[in-house]
């Protein structure tokens, strides 16, 4: 049920936003949302497709390898994920932090959550991937959030 919802939603959108969870969760082969982010990433490969996310993202990820001293998780990451196809990853600006602390006082967001949803409405995403609820409450785009799929 959830992978077909997922499948409507995507179909909906040319250019998605995807949070942190999705990367953890494709990464760490999550069975409980593994078959939602494989689809999700077999989505972002397809050329007519494109996915961004904030740098931020990339701190996240590396945070645990780096705790663990795994200087070859890190590598991996940045192999893996700085070169996936169609998956641009987007550093804040002044514009995009203005944008971040607008959201944040709009919708009462965390900061790096306000920092996700300015890179994905600067970048023109339609859609949202994540599995925080906190941002199925902007307007500016659609959010899946993936429990909810389920």
């Amino acid at each position: 049920m959830g992978v077909e919802r997922l499948r409507l939603f995507l179909r909906r959108h040319r250019r998605i936003a995807l949070d942190t969870s999705v990367f953890i969760y494709q990464l760490e082969a999550n069975l409980k949302y593994v078959s939602l982010t494989d689809i999700v990433f077999s989505w972002v490969e397809r050329a007519s497709h494109e996915a961004v996310t904030s740098t931020i993202t990339m701190t996240d990820l590396l945070v645990p390898s780096y705790r663990d001293g795994d200087e070859q998780k890190v590598d991996e990451f940045y192999g893996l994920l700085s070169t996936y196809p169609n998956l641009r990853w987007i550093a804040p600006d002044l514009e995009t932090a203005d944008l971040a602390a607008r959201m944040r006082a709009m919708y009462r967001l965390r900061m790096p959550d306000g920092l996700q949803a300015a890179t994905a409405i600067r970048a023109q995403a339609t859609g949202f991937i994540t599995n925080d609820p906190v941002f199925a409450r902007i307007e500016e785009f659609e959010t899946a959030v993936l429990d909810v799929l389920l």
